[in-house]
């Protein structure tokens, strides 16, 4: 007997920091959260100020109820409403496309709230608007951005970029770092802890088996030693060797031209990329259309739009909401699934 549609107490819990308020991150909220395919997905509630959000509805002069709750769980959904954890730290006049410290600080209490909740087991998801790493630094809050700070306030020393397509998802082993960096920095220790990341993510998104393709360094997965020196043997294979006497299926190194053309056809769940461009450029060709990426080794998974906060049109309702539309989606596929009998 087929199970029926996910009730709405069954969608997973997404918090939504809003990011900087001088950005187009309130903007590109308050559409993402009124297209009709979001509250089908996830059940998202704002982290942020509700009196900018209202400012940004007014913008374009969106019809919706921006509501102040206390709690996430304390939300209700229905069309038109949008719910908010109302923090009210920015000022009323705060001007928009402008970098500000009252901005960067909010920024980072929106962030630091959502971190909270997801510590306390109280949302399932993350999914970030764009915040302004000056007007962070601005405000005494020295982190690189999202990634670095809700690491740090969930007490995570390592983290992995995942990518994700219909196709195939792709988590990286090194990202922003040269290539003969990469290539010394790969190590068993970190190819173990990033593919049993990439693992513990897909089953906590409902997947308890996920089969994984790990990718070599060298042309060939290396071509048994004829290119490049025995870095496949040295680097890769010991970590899926015990890998795969813990249980988890991790299969390769493989030359990354055949993983990924075996998981464009489905056989694979997840591929594991050594470099940064290994991974990027077949999962953009495999159609990453919004960009979005994703944060895993967090308590839950956090997404992200894949634009900045765009100061040159904060404020003036150009700003297009269809990467938070991607990003909640993706947030909602990979959150930690909410159990049966959870309170709503």
């Amino acid at each position: 007997m087929n199970a029926g549609p996910a009730t709405p107490r069954e969608l997973p819990l997404i918090a939504v920091p809003m990011g900087d308020g001088a950005g187009v991150g309130p903007e590109v909220i308050v559409a993402a959260l009124l297209d009709p395919g979001v509250p089908a997905r996830c059940r998202p509630v704002v982290v942020g100020d509700a009196a900018r959000l209202r400012q940004a509805a007014g913008i374009p002069g969106l019809d919706c109820e921006i509501v102040p709750v206390p709690h996430p769980r304390a939300a209700e959904f229905a069309p038109g409403r949008i719910n908010v954890v109302d923090l009210g730290l920015l000022p009323g006049g705060l001007p928009w496309g402008t970098l500000s410290a009252e901005a960067g600080h909010a920024a980072h209490e929106y962030v630091r709230r959502a971190a909270e909740l997801a510590l306390a087991g109280d949302v399932h998801g993350i999914c970030t608007a764009p915040l302004n790493k000056e007007a962070l630094h601005a405000a005494g809050h020295l982190y690189p951005g999202h990634t670095e700070l809700l690491a740090h306030l969930t007490g995570v020393e390592e983290v992995s970029m995942m990518l994700s397509t219909e196709k195939v998802k792709v988590i990286h082993v090194t990202t922003h770092i040269g290539l003969i960096d990469a290539v010394h920095r790969i190590e068993p220790g970190l190819v173990e802890r990033t593919v049993r990341r990439g693992h513990d993510a897909m089953v906590r998104a409902g997947n308890p088996a996920p089969v994984i393709g790990v990718c070599g360094i060298n042309p060939h997965a290396g071509e048994n030693g004829l290119f490049g020196y025995g870095e496949e043997a040295e680097k890769i294979v010991p970590a899926l060797e015990k890998l795969r006497g813990n249980g988890v299926d991790a299969r390769g190194p493989l030359p990354a031209d055949t993983a990924f053309f075996l998981a464009s056809r489905g056989d694979f769940d997840l591929i594991v990329a050594m470099y940064h461009d290994q991974g990027h450029g077949p999962v953009k060709v495999l159609g990453i259309e919004a960009g979005v990426n994703l944060t895993v080794g967090l308590p839950v998974i956090r997404t992200s739009v894949d634009h900045g906060t765009a100061f040159d049109i904060a404020g003036t309702g150009r700003a297009e909401a269809g990467s938070m539309v991607e990003a909640l989606r993706q947030a909602a596929e990979m959150s930690t699934a909410p159990s049966p009998d959870a309170p709503s």
